[in-house]
């Protein structure tokens, strides 16, 4: 077994209102009086309240760089994957710090995994913080890779089979994903909904077999299902101006579909039953998916509590954001045994789901 013994989280310096962001895409995506009400209504019900980026465009204050141009189709891959390499690293680093201070140094870290769908470069992000944190040169290091918003538990698994295999290890995940980056300047439904939807963060996990701490987590069980009829409704592909996302709004309708079957063949898998599930570890994909979830599994609005709250405040993060989750969740767990379901989705459609238990 492997146990998560601590999550750290970081976000980049700017953080804006999501009316402020609602300004700037109306004047973004030129749109007309009928066309700005419209996304205001979306935005509106989003119930997300913040959003963080590493770049100061996103907001009414006017604040320009060398990312939102005067070409239509904005910045080029190039230009983004340079503002990647300039951020990303800083921020993970941050995020891993605030997640092994008080229990190991840099150089305890006996295995590195990182995480994200955002930016890629070789030498790349593992290389870059083995490089701040002063790793041992000598780290075994992976990177998963464009997964998307599930791939943290992806990682997660990947870190238990690791502990399996070598009891001493502290396996440290860091998730960091700068969706802004790809922010497209020409107006349709899937880029308003990427506008809407996605911003910045870093999450860190330390997971181990040899140390503890007061919430720590073992890591009980995985599955995870793909939903084929659902791959051309949710995809991340790279262009020549950026990431492009499409976000279907036929999503919610295949999770409700799909959901309780899920669910019921994860559990069953790890020996357990719904009943025994104290706390619901959801990605909050947006409002409706949560509202789909709920309902489908019937859950109480107080089991949604904690994914509700960070899609509140930070949005949706991609791979991060169902570990700002389960760091809420470990946070007021107070001593208390647990037994937490997790599920996140991403492209393919891909369902992946854990459990984690305290005693």
């Amino acid at each position: 077994m492997a146990n998560i013994i601590s999550i750290g989280t970081a976000l980049p310096a700017y953080c804006n209102k999501q009316t402020e962001i609602l300004t700037f895409m109306q004047k973004a995506y030129k749109l007309n009086e009928a066309e700005a009400r419209k996304l205001a209504f979306l935005y509106k019900q989003s119930e997300i309240q913040n959003r963080y980026s590493v770049l100061g465009d996103f907001s009414n204050n006017e604040v320009k760089s060398e990312f939102v141009t005067d070409t239509p189709k904005g910045p080029s891959v190039e230009c983004r994957m340079r503002l990647f390499d300039k951020h990303a690293a800083a921020l993970s680093v941050a995020s891993i710090k605030n997640c092994i201070e008080g229990f190991i140094t840099p150089k305890e870290i006996t295995h590195l995994i990182t995480v994200s769908c955002t930016g890629m470069s070789a030498p790349g992000l593992d290389l870059q913080v083995a490089e701040i944190l002063q790793l041992k040169t000598n780290i075994f290091r992976t990177s998963v890779n464009f997964m998307g918003c599930y791939a943290a538990i992806h990682a997660l698994k990947i870190a238990q089979m690791i502990s399996t295999t070598a009891p001493e290890a502290n396996v440290v995940v860091v998730c960091t994903e700068l969706c802004t980056l790809h922010f497209q300047q020409q107006f349709s439904y899937d880029n308003a909904a990427a506008s809407l939807l996605f911003a910045d963060g870093s999450a860190a996990v330390l997971v181990s077999n040899s140390l503890s701490s007061k919430t720590s987590l073992k890591l009980t069980s995985f599955y995870s299902e793909v939903a084929v009829k659902g791959k051309e409704e949710m995809s991340w592909q790279i262009s020549n101006n950026g990431f492009l996302m499409k976000l279907s709004s036929y999503i919610p309708q295949l999770i409700h579909e799909d959901i309780s079957a899920l669910v019921s063949r994860a559990l069953e898998q790890g020996n357990i039953t719904k009943d025994q599930i104290t706390h619901w570890c959801i990605h909050p994909g947006g409002k409706k998916i949560l509202e789909v979830i709920q309902s489908q599994l019937a859950l109480e609005a107080e089991d949604l509590s904690c994914s509700r709250l960070v899609l509140a405040q930070y949005g949706n993060m991609s791979s991060p954001t169902i570990l700002f989750v389960l760091k809420e969740m470990m946070a007021g767990l107070h001593g208390r045994a647990a037994n937490i379901f997790g599920v996140a989705f991403g492209p393919g459609l891909t369902m992946e789901t854990f459990i984690a238990s305290k005693n």
